[in-house]
């Protein structure tokens, strides 16, 4: 069964979530607040897929909620729901390990198809675990089995996102790919969210593998295009 823990503190947008979700074959636990649903979430012992976050709660906020349950699980996908169309709003969930975001008001047709998106990432990375490959590139090594990218032998924490476009860039080395090939790829051809969450992505990927993230030596930006990894600098 695909599991979903639905958190919103309005009773009508969280009756409409979970009507939405159980009728497209998700099992469905909400909580109306952020401390019920990290009661829920620790009783469970995290075994859920997919985790709706609304941002805008008292108590708990959902910022607060995607970092205390990001920091319980890596495989987890996150998506925020907000109220605000802000940029900054969508920015901070992502930078903080959401997965992606819904802006209110949405259709149950965009909500179902941006859920699926995020449980189709988290199947396929766990299916494959199943393969014991792995890629070395520079003082990187991603295990494909394990899910786990080490630099110089420390395992570096990655997202489902997070691993995705590790492993998309690993098995594309030195090649240049466009934010839309990336978004697609990532994303799926079905992603109806902006191609931004591209950017932030790899700024936060950055932040994580970088020694200095804002003069990235493996993650390269190529200008007006896209990116492209690099095994980085030779060494004398």
């Amino acid at each position: 069964m695909k599991r979903i823990l639905v958190v919103e503190d309005e009773d009508a947008i969280r009756d409409f979530v979970v009507i939405n979700l159980q009728r497209a074959g998700y099992d469905v636990t909400p909580a109306a607040n952020g401390e019920e649903a990290l009661r829920i979430f620790e009783e469970q012992q995290g075994n859920f897929d997919v985790a709706l976050l609304d941002i805008m709660m008292p108590g708990i906020d959902g910022f607060t909620l995607c970092k205390k349950i990001r920091a319980q699980s890596s495989t987890i996908g996150i998506i925020m729901l907000s109220a605000k169309s802000q940029e900054m709003d969508k920015v901070n969930g992502l930078m903080i390990g959401a997965d992606d975001y819904v802006t209110k008001p949405f259709s149950p047709s965009e909500l179902t198809a941006r859920v699926d998106a995020i449980h189709r990432r988290v199947t396929m990375t766990s299916q494959r675990q199943e393969q014991p490959d792995e890629i070395i590139s520079g003082p990187f090594i991603l295990n494909l089995k394990s899910r786990m990218l080490s630099k110089n032998g420390k395992v570096i924490d990655l997202t489902q996102v997070e691993y995705q476009i590790m492993d998309f860039f690993l098995h594309n080395q030195n090649v240049a790919l466009e934010r839309s090939e990336i978004l697609k790829k990532v994303w799926g051809d079905n992603y109806f969210g902006d191609i931004k969450i591209v950017d932030v992505n790899i700024r936060r990927l950055r932040m994580k593998i970088e020694d200095e993230p804002s003069s990235p030596q493996y993650l390269l930006t190529v200008w007006g295009f896209g990116y492209k990894w690099t095994a980085g600098p030779k060494e004398s």
